[in-house]
């Protein structure tokens, strides 16, 4: 096994030269390959494991580089990818006939791909396996700038498997863009209003605060219901451990009762479930 391998060290303070590390490090053989799945396959080598990940780092590298247009940071493609290549190495069988790369290929791609639907955009853009397939095939099925026609949409559809609405559909969220709720600084002085600017405060509106005084008074009368069916000793306790503007202690109840404190914690979750229950009957 080379020496540069199994000694490397890749820098951590600069991408540019991560990357250029990683291209350093020398590509193993199919034997070395081989030999070290199974060294981590048979014995949970964890210096194997480590060996086959930092050969395969390049590949990594240049598959998180064809996803440079969704405008994330390539650093975290990169790591994205890494966590991918960890796992194929995990799952590798070296006895399959097939090379780690080719294996990875899937495992990379679908921890990018899982990055870039959470942190594309605030609103999630793609739930459905017919929405991921859409989110990842649309734009490289333009052939031009502007809106799909009917006939293009149509092809994309038969092409990709989906239904002419889902395509349509996800053109239009690809088009869409997040905005800011707040401006950012100077943003309203260049005359942009941002969203939080017209937006409507429902808060005073007559028929929320109606609502919200008589969701208020049926909670109060609901808890001292429920109260008023507990025994006074239940009662006091809570009274005093959360209702008292000076709040007892359960050493403070435990030695006025005679009881111990642990006893006091008792009695008291055992009140606040029947509280529980009478309220959310």
């Amino acid at each position: 096994m080379s020496k540069e391998i199994t000694t490397a060290v890749l820098p951590t303070g600069s991408m540019e030269a991560y990357v250029t590390a990683a291209f350093q490090l020398p590509m193993l053989t199919q034997e070395e390959e081989h030999d070290l799945a199974v060294r981590w396959r048979d014995h949970q080598d964890l210096e194997a494991a480590r060996q086959l990940v930092l050969s395969h780092l390049r590949f990594v590298v240049r598959i998180a580089r064809q996803y440079a247009g969704y405008g994330l940071p390539q650093p975290d493609l990169i790591q994205e990818g890494t966590i991918g290549l960890m796992k194929a190495v995990r799952r590798f069988d070296p006895d399959m006939g097939v090379r780690l790369a080719s294996f990875a290929v899937h495992w990379i791609k679908a921890e990018i791909h899982e990055f870039i639907l959470r942190n594309w955009r605030i609103v999630k853009i793609a739930t459905t396996k017919a929405q991921r397939k859409l989110f990842f095939n649309l734009r490289s099925s333009k052939k031009r700038l502007g809106w799909f026609t009917e006939q293009e949409i149509q092809e994309v559809a038969e092409d990709l498997g989906v239904k002419p609405e889902e395509v349509r559909a996800m053109e239009a969220r690809l088009n869409n863009y997040d905005m800011a709720l707040e401006p950012a600084t100077g943003d309203e002085e260049e005359g942009h209003l941002a969203p939080i600017s017209y937006l409507p405060d429902m808060r005073m509106e007559p028929s929320n605060l109606v609502e919200a005084e008589d969701t208020e008074r049926d909670e109060h009368e609901r808890l001292y219901e429920a109260m008023a069916e507990l025994d006074e000793r239940s009662k006091e306790i809570l009274r005093r451990r959360w209702l008292s503007e000076k709040k007892s202690t359960l050493h403070e109840l435990a030695e006025e009762y005679g009881v111990s404190a642990e006893r006091i914690r008792q009695i008291e979750k055992a009140a606040m479930k029947k509280l529980q229950a009478r309220m959310a009957a």
